[in-house]
């Protein structure tokens, strides 16, 4: 029998198993997932849909373990893209039909959670109880959008390697950089978030 994104409770305790607690972020992570897909008519991304989304998260936080967790999308199947936007937000991508959505919370819905369980003293524990109930309208703002994804980008073996020329490391798929005629990897190039000790 194939998953269904029906059951709420089941997604959300999947996420927290592979999260290791309960938080809001989890929930946020949860109900943007099963909206994104919904949206882009995925119903089994775990299974018969796998090979048909791609999710671009926007932010390294709580939400983004969630979103794997619900859509089986990885950053080691190349189907999760995670760019540092610092958002909550995330963009899911229907590869048989183009059809995509960019989901991201509403800031206010931090602030009307409290009106939901305003007995509660603790406003992460507001906030995350109410995000279970909070509509959908309530808690996000939904956007079509046109993803531009090149065919390196694309799950599967990589599309090609090449070899920096300055460090020798391999880089595939296109994520090498040209600087004055010579072919260098990313951190060559522009810098990296490392300096070698010696």
């Amino acid at each position: 029998m194939t998953k269904t994104l029906v059951d709420f409770e089941q997604l959300l305790s999947e996420a927290v198993t592979i999260h290791g607690h309960l938080c809001a972020g989890q929930v946020l992570g949860v109900r943007m997932s099963m909206l994104g897909l919904q949206e882009i008519s995925i119903f089994d991304p775990k299974g018969s849909d796998r090979k048909n989304v791609i999710v671009f998260v926007e932010m390294d936080r709580c939400a983004t373990d969630a979103v794997q967790s619900v859509t089986g999308c990885s950053l080691g199947h190349r189907t999760m893209k995670f760019i540092d936007y610092g958002k909550m937000a995330a963009t899911f991508l229907n590869l048989k039909t183009s059809k995509a959505v960019r989901i991201f919370a509403k800031d206010e819905s931090r602030t009307l959670a409290k009106n939901y369980f305003p007995n509660i003293e603790n406003k992460y524990t507001a906030q995350l109880e109410a995000y279970k109930i909070m509509s959908d309208e309530e808690l996000f703002n939904i956007i079509q959008v046109q993803v531009r994804l090149r065919p390196e980008d694309m799950p599967g073996i990589p599309s090609r390697r090449v070899v920096c020329e300055s460090c020798k490391e391999q880089v595939q798929d296109g994520r090498e950089r040209n600087r004055d005629g010579l072919i260098l990897c990313r951190p060559c190039a522009e810098g990296g978030y490392y300096d070698i000790v010696f």
